[in-house]
């Protein structure tokens, strides 16, 4: 199972090519991608129309999510604080989150957002940027 970042879909969902969609099936190598909520939600808000959204929406509702353990707010929090006092900047407490995911299920993280590779200099986060 690979957890499959917003900054890879966006790409994927946009290129009228197809060949971003052949290049994460390669990088998947066969496993399952897994999204979180807060995909979901980032996904959703870059709907261009109704028409968009409506489209989005349902391919969503059919998706396997990895959902937030009662710590996981918590465990994303100090991935930001920790990462501050050392003087490391990461833009959105949402890469803090999703991070935290998935280094709690044990998934590999497949991105394309500096965030994660900062957040992975000082978490057990996994994580591969996927290059087209």
């Amino acid at each position: 199972m690979i957890l499959v970042d917003t900054s890879v879909w966006i790409d994927v969902l946009r290129d009228r090519t197809g060949r971003r969609s052949a290049t994460l099936e390669a990088a998947l190598e066969g496993e399952e991608s897994v999204l979180s909520r807060f995909h979901q939600l980032e996904l959703l808000q870059g709907a261009r129309d109704e028409r968009e959204w409506n489209l989005l929406r349902g391919y969503l509702d059919v998706q396997q999510y990895l959902e937030c353990s009662p710590t996981s707010w918590a465990d994303a929090g100090r991935i930001f604080f920790d990462l501050r006092r050392r003087g490391k900047t990461v833009r959105s407490p949402i890469d803090c989150c999703i991070a935290q995911l998935a280094i709690e299920n044990d998934v590999l993280l497949l991105q394309r957002d500096r965030d994660f590779e900062v957040i992975a200099e000082c978490t057990p986060l996994r994580q591969k940027r996927l290059t087209w």
